[in-house]
């Protein structure tokens, strides 16, 4: 698949099963992804993937977290893919390269993850929330004070198979200007 049909036919994919990519592949496709821009080549990122018995702990952990009567959906949600893989964004204390930029260069590695995922016939979906905002959490996954949890990334096979359909391109040249002298 080429990158412009990749970006172009790229969805979220809300219902997701097995299988997901093994962790050699995820691997793999993050080398690709972290060919994102990058100033210093400082990687200010981390993943995290969540399996089986891991999922169900971190879940558990959330649901522990949550009013009592929403504690089996937080769950049921939080199961909803045989991969969970969180992103972590580390920045380091480079005085030439700003935190902002530092983040951004994580998200554009998530994307292009994203891109490959698909491109190989993985479905995913971005998930922030809960997750991100959880104490139990932070702990149980080993983030750091001084990292953010950014979201993760729902990852398995789409389980409605669906041709890819692209997106028509929208008239964004409102969006574009220009010095005037």
């Amino acid at each position: 698949m080429d990158v412009t049909t990749a970006i172009l036919t790229r969805r979220s994919i809300h219902s997701l099963s097995g299988p997901a990519p093994s962790d050699q592949e995820f691997a793999y496709l993050l080398k690709g992804a972290a060919a994102a821009p990058d100033h210093g080549r400082l990687r200010p990122w981390r993943w995290i993937l969540l399996r089986n018995a891991d999922l169900e702990a971190v879940g558990a952990r959330l649901a522990a977290e949550a009013e009592p009567e929403e504690r089996d959906l937080v769950m049921k949600k939080f199961m909803r893919a045989p991969l969970k893989a969180v992103l972590v964004f580390s920045p380091k204390a480079k005085p030439r390269v700003p935190e902002w930029e530092q983040l951004a260069s994580a998200s554009n590695v998530a994307y292009g993850l994203m891109l490959l995922l698909h491109a190989r016939g993985f479905g995913s979906i971005w998930r922030t929330g809960r997750l991100c905002q959880s104490p139990g959490s932070r702990s149980l996954l080993g983030v750091e004070l001084d990292e953010q949890l950014l979201g993760s990334l729902d990852i398995g096979t789409p389980a409605v198979p669906a041709e890819p359909v692209r997106r028509s391109l929208e008239d964004v040249t409102d969006r574009m200007h220009f010095l005037r002298r």
